[in-house]
């Protein structure tokens, strides 16, 4: 549902006062200053379970990684080993996959239902993860916000596929997010425990996600269960722009843009309930 992403910065964009945008660490045109302050290291439809970024061809975790050992080398090329050490444990990494593991990989295609139950498809998200997080504490990370998985269920492209002919949430997806929930909050308590000076932090997305559906009102949204762009109920990514037949006028009333992202009004909704409780955490 949220863009999946690897990022290196200070603070979350915005909501503790960073710059705005961070730009991708592959545009070509990014200059010194901004290593120093920002990248992004996204990939959107990337997940935890290796055969996801093959499904779709975009980059995995460990292409994500490659990626950040470069970005490392370069800053250390820059401002020497001492500051990079310091950049490294001061930044906070925030780190948003999953949801296309169990919407996309698992009940989208035939690939790993054979293989796995939801236990133990779950079980592997949960060890890819791990592992991820290993190597970003190995690399200098300290500091790692872990935004858990939404409702997935309720986005209105699930509740299109599995939600019935009344558009109802899907349970199943919804008590697959929730199971692989609990088993990251124990990942997470692990890892704390375990790794010196380890801040890493669960971000709650589902529960504050799903307040939005229930009581959209009290958030000045309107329509909580079709995306904004074309029908509302299938489109997503490039199929949906503004000119596609359909799109509504005003999206600041919807909470999804399309059938699986939300808008704009609902990410400045979601990212202050998210994160301010949380920010303290990470000092």
């Amino acid at each position: 549902m949220l863009e999946d992403v690897l990022i290196s910065n200070p603070l979350p964009p915005e909501s503790v006062g960073v710059k705005n945008i961070l730009p991708a660490y592959l545009d070509p045109s990014l200059k010194v200053q901004d290593l120093l302050t920002g990248v992004s290291f996204a990939s959107g439809g990337t997940g935890y379970d290796p055969l996801t970024p093959q499904v779709v061809s975009v980059l995995s975790l460990s292409d994500q990684l490659d990626l950040f050992k470069k970005y490392l080398s370069k800053v250390n090329a820059a401002v020497g080993e001492a500051r990079t050490a310091t950049i490294l444990s001061k930044s906070i990494y925030i780190v948003c996959l999953g949801s296309d593991d169990i919407a996309n990989t698992y009940y989208s295609t035939p690939l790993r239902r054979p293989q796995y139950d939801i236990p133990a498809y779950t079980d592997l998200m949960i060890k890819s993860a791990s592992s991820f997080f290993q190597e970003l504490y190995d690399l200098g990370a300290r500091r790692i916000g872990i935004l858990s998985l939404p409702p997935i269920g309720c986005v209105p492209s699930q509740r299109t596929l599995n939600g019935g002919i009344d558009r109802g949430c899907s349970d199943n997806a919804n008590q697959a997010a929730s199971l692989f929930n609990s088993k990251l909050t124990a990942q997470i308590d692990a890892f704390n425990k375990r790794l010196p000076e380890a801040r890493l932090v669960y971000l709650d997305i589902y529960n504050t996600l799903l307040s939005l559906i229930q009581n959209p009102s009290q958030y000045g949204l309107e329509v909580v269960n079709k995306g904004c762009c074309g029908t509302g109920n299938i489109e997503v990514s490039i199929l949906c722009t503004r000119y596609s037949p359909g799109t509504c006028k005003d999206p600041s009333k919807y909470l999804f843009w399309d059938s699986y992202h939300p808008t704009e009004k609902a990410y400045k909704v979601l990212v202050p309930l998210v994160f301010d409780k949380q920010v303290h955490k990470f000092f």
